[in-house]
């Protein structure tokens, strides 16, 4: 237990973590400030959630987790530890309806500085808590290089902010207003007859400033509470011992996973067409390989990002399953791969789709979870086109090309059925012999027949390296062999 009376975990899985305290139902969002547990009562079950430095992507990233998975625990009360000078309206803009989303209570911990963005995402939350010294405000909108916007853009997104600021502070005090006044420099704030802000400046609170009362009756102006730490908050809040918390950390995976989300796209495309390559050439090797760890990373990605689950991977692989029955066991059996690629496309939305705990699929697809990752699956799927055409252009006589094709002879031995008259004469001719597997053929590789190296497949099963076979026909890029039984 940590001095703010966490639990530190850096990785926490929902499905894997069970608490050995009772959890409460979720907690009413009016709890009055210094309240104890009833005697035998419930234990409150908080999860804390760090808001630290620049509001950027990493941020969003570690709320949406801790987040999803504080509503698969049950928790009652989200707290967010914030220090930050602000950020990205954007992502600001994406946190703030996450937060929307969860059932239960939220507070935020000003520790020691909710400024810009910091004070939209506080403005959220159920109720705000400052440190002693604690500061919150200066929230104009600026550019992402720090600079003042165009007067017109600033006068639309500053009246889009207020109408949104105004519309989430409902029923709770003096919020709405005191937010429009750290926005707008000229808005006026004024409670009764007191001017607590005059036009020409933006306004920022201190901790004692935010907690001063105005009004008939008498409310604070943005605070709800003072505490030195996180402990005596949620001391103050639920008692001593009231209550059981845990503490999410911004891992390396989060920050790394901004990056690789952004290049979802091209590791998409990469991965299919590696694995499209795989499939139509002889044995599993590199691009077999590539193709799985290019998938792999954007799952991988989507997970830390606080997005996917464990399901859409599994999805993945029954798919790869049966993908790969049909190319080595089954070979001719369209049903079963068309059946295994919708299974491994489907489950890569999946993965890039926001989905949330208790939300039903037909509630998300009727929404946009689904815009983003079909825009990211179709750019793959044309870039992992486009790469294709460029190889086939570019490459026409390179050793993928001719594997992929099947349609050079080895060693001088003319394959091609679809070429001249006297090459189908001599693949014709070889119906009948017979030779050994110099490759695995699972369905493709190489025979030798005659001395001469031919490339060839088998229609059911396997031939393993050095077994005899015997021709019992040619396909339009080699021959169709079977094994001979000892």
């Amino acid at each position: 237990m940590k001095s703010d009376g966490a639990y530190d975990s850096t990785r926490m899985t929902p499905r894997c973590f069970t608490l050995l305290l009772a959890l409460a139902v979720n907690a009413a969002v009016g709890v009055p400030l210094r309240a104890e547990p009833v005697a035998g009562g419930p234990m409150k079950h908080v999860v804390i959630v760090p808001v630290r430095e620049e509001i950027a992507s990493p941020a969003l990233y570690i709320l949406r987790r801790g987040l999803k998975e504080a509503i698969e625990e049950k928790a009652d009360v989200v707290v967010l530890d914030m220090k930050t000078p602000g950020g990205a309206l954007d992502v600001t803009f994406d946190m703030m309806e996450a937060l929307a989303k969860f059932p239960g209570q939220t507070i935020t911990f000003v520790n020691n500085e909710a400024m810009s963005a910091g004070a939209f995402i506080s403005a959220t939350t159920g109720e705000i808590w400052f440190s002693p010294d604690g500061i919150i405000g200066a929230a104009a909108p600026v550019t992402a290089s720090g600079q003042d916007v165009d007067a017109t853009m600033k006068l639309k997104v500053t009246s889009y902010l207020k109408a949104r600021m105004r519309a989430i502070s409902e029923g709770k005090g003096h919020r709405g207003a005191v937010i429009s006044a750290m926005l707008d420099s000229e808005y006026e704030l004024k409670i009764g007859d007191v001017v607590v802000k005059p036009k020409g400046e933006l306004l920022s609170l201190t901790a004692a400033e935010a907690l001063k009362t105005y009004g008939s009756p008498a409310l604070p102006l943005l605070g709800a509470g003072v505490a030195k730490s996180l402990d005596e908050l949620l001391a103050k809040k639920f008692g001593e011992n009231g209550y059981v918390a845990r503490r999410l950390e911004v891992t390396w995976s989060e920050r790394l996973s901004v990056v690789l989300n952004r290049l979802s796209p091209v590791l998409l495309g990469l991965g299919l067409l590696a694995l499209f390559i795989e499939f139509k050439t002889p044995g599993f090797g590199f691009f077999g390989i590539a193709g799985i760890v290019c998938l792999g990373v954007v799952f991988l990605a989507n997970y830390a990002a606080g997005m996917s689950g464990h399901e859409p991977a599994l999805i993945f692989v029954i798919g790869l399953a049966l993908v790969t029955l049909e190319v080595f066991l089954f070979p001719g059996i369209a049903i079963v791969a068309v059946t295994g690629l919708v299974l491994m496309l489907g489950s890569l939305v999946w993965a890039m789709a926001d989905l949330w705990p208790g939300v039903p699929l037909t509630v998300a697809w009727s929404g946009d979870a689904f815009v983003a990752p079909l825009q990211n699956l179709g750019l793959g799927l044309l870039l992992s086109l486009g790469l294709g055409l460029a190889l086939a252009k570019f490459l026409p006589r390179g050793w993928i090309w001719d594997r992929l094709i099947l349609g050079a002879a080895v060693e001088g031995a003319a394959q091609s059925s679809g070429g001249a008259p006297e090459q189908a004469s001599v693949m014709a001719s070889l119906v009948g012999s017979t030779g050994k597997a110099m490759t695995v053929l699972r369905p493709s590789g190489q025979v030798e027949i005659g001395g001469r190296r031919y490339e060839a497949q088998v229609l059911v099963g396997g031939i393993d390296a050095g077994e005899a076979v015997v021709v019992k026909g040619r396909a339009s890029f080699g021959l169709i062999v079977e094994r001979i039984s000892p």
